[in-house]
């Protein structure tokens, strides 16, 4: 519930200081100006907008850095916390390995093969076809062979 909690606050932290970051000015921008320089000066007080971006900000900042880190040190909280011997998933049904000083049983013999064939086997045999040579292709600065005495050429 408190992680929930965090995470929502942390984004809309984030999200708080990605817009005051946006609206104050730089050193050589206007920035602001989107919204009036006169008008901004009498929205955050007789200062102008400055002050008020600039400490929102900080305290902003403050506060984003403040719940990464106890984030962080929860996080290595839960971790601290899981069992030694975690799941191993499909290798988890495996029987353990046996100790180096005890033989490990042999394995059941395979069951004689049978020599007749399926019911649903071919009868004659199925043969691939044989591959074809290419003729190989003309090297740079050779003529290119003539073509055989009935071919057309193409």
């Amino acid at each position: 519930m408190i992680q929930t909690l965090l995470n929502v606050v942390f984004v809309l932290i984030a999200i708080a200081m990605i817009v005051l970051i946006l609206l104050q000015r730089g050193a050589g921008a206007q920035a602001g100006s989107g919204f009036g320089s006169g008008a901004s000066a009498t929205v955050f007080g007789a200062r102008g907008s400055a002050n008020f971006l600039s400490s929102a900000t900080k305290w902003l900042a403050a506060a984003f850095f403040g719940i990464s880190l106890f984030m962080a040190w929860q996080s290595g909280q839960v971790a601290k916390n899981v069992p030694k011997k975690a799941d191993l998933g499909v290798m988890s049904d495996l029987p353990a390995a046996a100790p180096a000083g005890k033989a490990t049983p042999a394995p059941a013999p395979l069951p004689a093969a049978s020599t007749a064939l399926p019911v649903s086997a071919p009868t004659t045999p199925i043969i691939a076809p044989a591959p074809t040579a290419a003729p190989a292709p003309a090297k740079a600065g050779e003529a290119a062979p003539a073509p055989a005495g009935n071919s057309k050429g193409g």
